[in-house]
């Protein structure tokens, strides 16, 4: 089964293609969520070392959605399902041999494919799809369907979708409702709850990859945009002295700081801040100082990594190691040519259409 899933929260079920992809507003931060948790925070979040629970149980989780099905035209599958994410969507999946069409034999099987959306209850369905058509160029809105989702725990639901991930020889993501595999391995145990971060991303991958590659022992490590706290956990299990994530949604924080407990991670060593949305009035700003880290890897979106770019770079001590991902091969010129005038010997990974980019930040260190 060939089936494509840009997704939020949901993962799909015996898919041979994933594509987990987490919904990042234009020119906003990074916008990942998910439930209650553990861990001593930045953003007055407390944490009980002696929570368990297989999954998270929080309202949010509950509350009804829409469900929306469009047909659009196969070679705009990519940005279009990106474009939705941008504009709205909590979560897009694609699943070329379950499609209306096909079933019914029409031809326009070869041209189309059917797309399921998840919206909050309360987005405008029809605006978020014309932005996001009119984003790509398309000339007309495709057509499409919404109907309201049962109210039901989509956690508990979806628990026996996500197995253990193996990124690399003794390199595993493991669900926190199963043991293992190897018991020897890394093993990052996670419970996702409604973040993006659990492994199955190309994007995701590749971050833990460079991670793996750069981590040596003792360095301070940024994660800019942490999501489930994936990259962070993984970066202390491979010998950093600390791991900083920073989101701009408290959810991500608390799923982050759960999935911190379950991996045993010291308080010390782990610092997770909540970031002022763009919209905040608050004036709060990240308590971070520049150039305060030898590894900093922000795996988000084209506009924000594009818009935030000084800011990203701003943390990372002169030779430090900059990564850029949650990008498609053909943004990557434009990643280059934004962040090759602050970065030196630069490298790019792929896996299918996916890029991470890295390189090493230039200058000489400012004492501030």
């Amino acid at each position: 089964m060939l089936a494509w899933n840009f997704i939020k929260h949901f993962p799909c079920k015996n898919l041979s293609r994933h594509i987990l992809r987490d919904r990042v507003r234009p020119l906003c931060l990074f916008t990942f969520s998910t439930p209650p948790s553990s861990f001593s925070i930045t953003a007055s979040l407390s944490y009980s070392s002696s929570s368990s629970s297989s999954c998270f149980t929080d309202e949010s989780f509950t509350a009804p959605y829409l469900s929306v099905r469009i047909h659009c035209p196969k070679h705009v599958l990519d940005p279009f399902s990106e474009a939705l994410l941008c504009f709205g969507a909590s979560s897009v999946t694609v699943d070329e041999d379950i499609d209306e069409d096909a079933a019914s034999g029409s031809s326009l099987v070869s041209k189309e494919i059917c797309i399921e959306l998840i919206f909050p209850v309360h987005e405008e369905v029809k605006m978020c799809i014309s932005q996001a058509a009119n984003s790509i160029g398309l000339k007309e809105i495709p057509k499409f369907k919404v109907e309201i989702g049962d109210e039901q725990d989509w956690i508990t639901k979806n628990q026996e979708l996500f197995q253990p991930v193996e990124i690399a020889e003794m390199l595993w993501i493991v669900p926190e409702w199963t043991s293992p595999p190897v018991t020897e391995a890394v093993n990052i145990i996670l419970n996702p709850g409604f973040a993006f971060g659990t492994g199955e991303h190309p994007t995701t991958k590749l971050c833990l990859l460079l991670l793996q590659s750069l981590i040596k022992g003792g360095e301070a490590f940024l994660d800019y945009g942490t999501g489930s706290g994936i990259l962070a956990i993984a970066a202390l299990k491979f010998g950093a002295a600390s791991s900083v994530g920073v989101d701009i949604d408290p959810l991500a924080i608390k799923s982050a700081s759960h999935n911190a407990a379950l991996n045993n991670i010291p308080l010390e060593k782990l610092e997770l801040h909540l970031a002022p949305s763009e919209d905040s009035s608050s004036g709060r700003e990240i308590p971070l100082r520049k150039q305060q880290f030898d590894v900093v890897i922000a795996n988000i979106l084209l506009n924000p990594v594009m818009e935030l770019a000084d800011h990203i770079l701003s943390f990372a001590k002169p030779g430090a190691t900059i990564g850029i991902s949650g990008i498609l091969s053909e943004q990557l010129t434009n990643i280059i040519e934004r962040y090759s005038p602050f970065l030196e010997d630069i490298s790019v990974a792929t896996i299918g259409d996916w890029v991470c980019m890295s390189g090493t930040k230039k200058g000489k260190f400012i004492d501030n």
